[in-house]
This record gives C-alpha cells, structure tokens and sequence, in this order.
C-alpha cells in the first residue's frame, strides 16, 4: 500500500484530541500515541503537575500537548477544559474517555459477600466510570457538534470509550466496576445511534475493551513485590492465550484506527484488545 494512501486513511495530522485519565499508564500511552500521529492532545487529568508531565514528554517526542487539570466528575471543570482547549486551538475532533477504575470498597473479598456490598461504594465506581464518560462526552461532545467541517458539511469526531473485560465476562469480586464498565458498553452503543442519527455519520462512538494490563490500581492484585504473578494474575495468564499481560503501547495502534478517517464507517463497536482472553473458555 502506497505510503500515500496510509497517511490518508491513518494520520491524525492537524487534529485536536483530549484523553481524560491521560496522567495514568494507559491514558498516557494513549496520549503520546496520538501525538505521534500528528495530533494536538490535552492531557485532562485531576493532577495537575502529572499533566504538566505527560505534556513535557510529549514535547521532546516532537509533540504538542496542553495540561488541563479537571475532575471528570465536575462539569464546570470540563467546560473550563474545553475553553482552555478552544482559546488555545480552536477545535477539538477526538475525545478519549480513559478516565476510569475501581474502588476497594465496591470490591468483594474472601470474607465479604455481595450482600455485604455498601451502597456508596458502588455509587462512587459508577459514577467514576459512567458519569466519568458520561459528562467529558457531553461537554466535548457537544463542541463537535458544533462545528461545521469544511464547506459547511456535517459535523465530523471521533469519541472513543475505554471498556474493559469486565463488561464482558464475569470477573470475580468486581461486581461494582464490572456493571459501571457495562453500562459504559451499551453507553456507547447509544450514543453512536443518537448522534450519527441527530448529528450524521461523522460524529462516531467507539470504545476499546483492554485485557489485562498492569497499571497503579491493579499492580497489587496482579503482582507480587517481587514481580512475581498473585494467585489471581497467575489464573488471568492462563486463560489469556498470548500467555502474558499486555503492554500500554498495544492499545495505541487500536485508538489510532478509530480515531482515524479509515474508521470512517465504523461505529457502535467495543474492540477488544485483550491477547484473546475474551475468545478462550479457559477449556
């Protein structure tokens, strides 16, 4: 395939992107992908001198970022994002919604049941994962909207949810994270609808479901001090078929594709990117 032809369908040159959670591992990995692929990125994230961080990487990859210190659960926050975003160059094209995780409390153990859940627990990773996408979506989301792409055509973007095996298979003891990262799935699935259908089939919704990659929240629980697997991550390798966990740069190439003009028919999708844990039956 002529080189031509890739820059077309693949580079993000010119554009303007905003990972929320992109002081984290993979929100990070995110971020610098997008920036090798020749597009603008603020770095939203509630630690401030972290995103001041993430953006100084970038620059000496070549890259040009912005620090937007928000709270994915304060609207007004993210509408001073945006603002930020908008004085400083004027559009915004792709939304990544990385912020995201679990809470200890919504997490069952060996002495607790699901009946023993407490409420707030599950109220506070839903709303971190749900409302976390929920609202940058709506502020960012609507500023796509907005615009009118060259010619007066139709609005184009590209919001791209990140899921998580959760969603999918029954994972022990996560039960609070597992529903929020389901409903992050059928999230996605409606807003794909309502806005090619309100907006046009330019302005598109996809999430990535990431297998199990090893980050600050799930370090413990994965590995032991010793970089040795945990009784859980040992069972998480074997009944992933690549045998391993994966590494935060895999999930770049899968964003790049569907932030990118060759996904310009793809919407409504939950990608997994997962070394084939959601295909094995562990048989």
């Amino acid at each position: 395939m002529p080189d031509s032809l890739l820059t077309q369908l693949f580079s993000l040159e010119g554009q303007v992107a905003v990972v929320t959670g992109g002081t984290g591992v993979l929100g990070g990995a995110m971020v610098r992908g997008l920036a090798g692929a020749g597009a603008r990125v603020g770095v939203l994230g509630r630690r401030r001198e972290r995103a001041e961080e993430v953006v100084a990487a970038v620059a000496e990859g070549g890259g040009e970022g912005l620090a937007l210190p928000a709270d994915v659960l304060d609207k007004a926050q993210l509408a001073g994002a945006l603002e930020s975003v908008l004085a400083r160059w004027g559009r915004i094209d792709i939304l990544v919604n990385a912020a995201g995780g679990n809470v200890p409390a919504a997490t069952l153990t060996d002495d607790t049941t699901v009946f023993d859940l407490p409420q707030d627990a599950f109220r506070q990773v839903f709303d971190l994962n749900l409302l976390g996408t929920l609202l940058p979506t709506q502020v960012f989301g609507a500023a796509m909207a907005r615009r009118e792409s060259a010619g007066g055509a139709a609005p184009r973007g590209s919001v791209v949810n990140i899921s998580s095996m959760a969603a999918q298979r029954t994972l022990t003891r996560v039960i609070g994270y597992s529903a929020a990262k389901a409903a992050v799935d059928n999230f996605t699935r409606w807003m794909a609808t309502e806005l090619a259908r309100r907006y046009g089939g330019g302005l598109r919704v996809n999430a990535i479901a990431p297998g199990f990659f090893v980050g600050d929240q799930n370090r413990a629980l994965l590995l032991n001090p010793d970089g040795g697997l945990t009784a859980r991550g040992q069972t998480i390798v074997d009944h992933t078929p690549a045998g391993r966990f994966g590494e935060p740069d895999e999930l770049v190439s899968t964003l790049l594709w569907l932030c990118s003009p060759g996904a310009s028919f793809v919407n409504g999708v939950v990608v997994p990117v997962d070394g084939g844990f959601s295909a094995f039956s562990g048989v």
